[in-house]
């Protein structure tokens, strides 16, 4: 199975940027930004270590439901934290096993203490796929003699 590098480098160039937000911003300065750019969740980083990971499902759970103005709250109030990261040579299948078992839907990934990008559990999906799709192409090349 393939490294999360590998997986980074093979996501489009659009994407490979990751933006991030401070934790004492607030948390419509995160949605603002979450909307512009077509995601999720942002990585919330103070003086360049991650922090904490912020995202739709917060705000909705601990803002929305609870009636809380997201123009005068901080981020570091919603965002979840400790965070748990991988470093760039952990396997995508580790990484499943990781988020399944915190009940995450994004993992950042630090190297040497750096943010280097982002894994969604929807970029791990669609990598195990094709990695079935390839396996299953190799099989079938075995059984029709074609090695």
């Amino acid at each position: 199975m393939k490294t999360v590098l590998q997986l980074l480098k093979e996501k489009p160039e659009s994407h490979q940027a990751v933006l991030t937000i401070g934790p004492d911003q607030s948390v419509l300065d995160a949605l603002r930004l979450m909307a512009q750019i077509n995601v999720g969740a942002l990585p919330v980083v103070e003086q360049g270590q991650v922090v904490g990971v912020v995202s739709e499902r917060d705000y909705a759970r601990k803002m929305v439901l609870l009636g809380r103005s997201s123009a005068g709250t901080p981020v570091r109030s919603i965002m979840n934290a400790p965070v748990i990261t991988v470093g760039p040579g952990e396997t995508l299948e580790r990484c499943m096993n990781i988020m399944t078992d915190s009940h995450l839907r994004h993992l950042p990934v630090v190297e040497r203490g750096e943010l280097i990008g982002l894994l969604s559990i929807g970029d791990l999906v669609k990598a195990a796929i094709a990695e079935q799709a390839q396996l299953i192409g190799q099989l079938e090349q075995y059984i029709r003699g074609e090695h």
